[in-house]
């Protein structure tokens, strides 16, 4: 089935756009449209979807778009947001576990665990995305991991079939999960320990507090743009290189944490790509260290835009 084909789908429940515009789903609020945007009822409308589009058409999920850079030309294929009615649910299954939807917000599974009386989960306060990105980047804040609490993650392969995923079978490892990318994640399960609602705020107070602090969190910005390298902290490698401040058109890296870009004034992906990418090329000179994005880069670049200065495309 094609795209267009989709489009007239009666049995598609979710809502189903052509050329539709991401920058608006994106913190950068950067980016080309999608050729095609689905946004799913539930778990069943979304394998429903994926066994009638064309295997041949490429997929990508995206969440709340904090961890992700469209480029400018826009995406070639189907893209699927999971939405909070149909994926933002949390509830507890046990005294320990929770289950939670791929769309829900990791600051509201804390939150969630909070009023539970179970702790452990408080650190997801300070990741600025939702359950299914932190099951895809192992995305971590204040020291501890999302491998350190999962026990399973559900998720729906091309074909519309339901897998579950030990944590072991996650292949875990720095801000990275091995599971094919052809999976979308829909649910997983924590687990918790027993603590209670008071000493549970504290932690995600001072999880927040610390994000105010250190970085640009008001900002038009996608997080933490390159990962540590091994035995070393990605901001004084950039800080080291004197990037602080640097600006490529509406794009800045910013002088309050180095290791974010911001969108100041009307920047295009391009400028914040060209940017991150020039960042990297001064570490490398300077320290020998070849940076690796942690934000995603997705799409294609528009007409005219030069590639050459690129690190690499990996």
């Amino acid at each position: 089935m094609s795209k267009l084909d989709v489009l007239n789908d009666q049995d598609i429940r979710g809502r189903v756009t052509a050329d539709a515009p991401l920058a608006p789903f994106t913190w950068f609020r950067v980016g080309g449209p999608a050729d095609l945007l689905f946004q799913p009822a539930d778990s069943a409308d979304l394998a429903s979807f994926l066994t009638r589009l064309d295997s041949n058409i490429p997929v990508i999920v995206i969440g709340v778009g904090s961890n992700l850079l469209v480029r400018d030309g826009g995406i070639d294929g189907a893209v699927v947001r999971l939405t909070a009615r149909g994926f933002g649910k949390a509830v507890r299954e046990t005294d320990d576990r929770i289950r939670a939807g791929a769309a829900l917000p990791d600051k509201r599974l804390a939150a969630f665990a909070r009023d539970e009386g179970l702790g452990g989960l408080a650190f997801f306060r300070g990741v600025p995305g939702t359950v299914g990105g932190a099951l895809r980047m192992n995305a971590g804040a204040n020291g501890v991991e999302t491998r350190e609490r999962l026990l399973t993650a559900t998720a729906i392969d091309r074909s519309g079939t339901t897998h579950v995923f030990t944590n072991a079978e996650m292949g875990f490892s720095y801000r990275h999960s091995s599971v094919p990318a052809e999976m979308i994640f829909i649910e997983a399960v924590f687990a918790g320990v027993p603590s209670t609602p008071d000493v549970i705020q504290a932690e995600m107070d001072a999880v927040e507090a610390h994000r105010q602090a250190a970085q640009p969190i008001r900002d038009k910005t996608g997080g933490s743009t390159f990962t540590n390298p091994a035995n070393g902290k990605a901001w004084e490698l950039i800080d080291a290189a004197g990037c602080r401040g640097l600006r490529i058109g509406g794009a800045v890296v910013s002088e309050k944490h180095c290791n974010f870009l911001i969108n100041v004034d009307d920047a295009s992906g391009y400028d914040l790509e060209l940017l991150g990418e020039t960042v990297r090329a001064r570490v490398l000179e300077t320290s020998g260290v070849r940076l690796e994005w942690e934000i995603r880069r997705v799409g294609r670049f528009a007409p005219g835009q030069v590639v050459e200065p690129f690190l690499g495309q990996e």
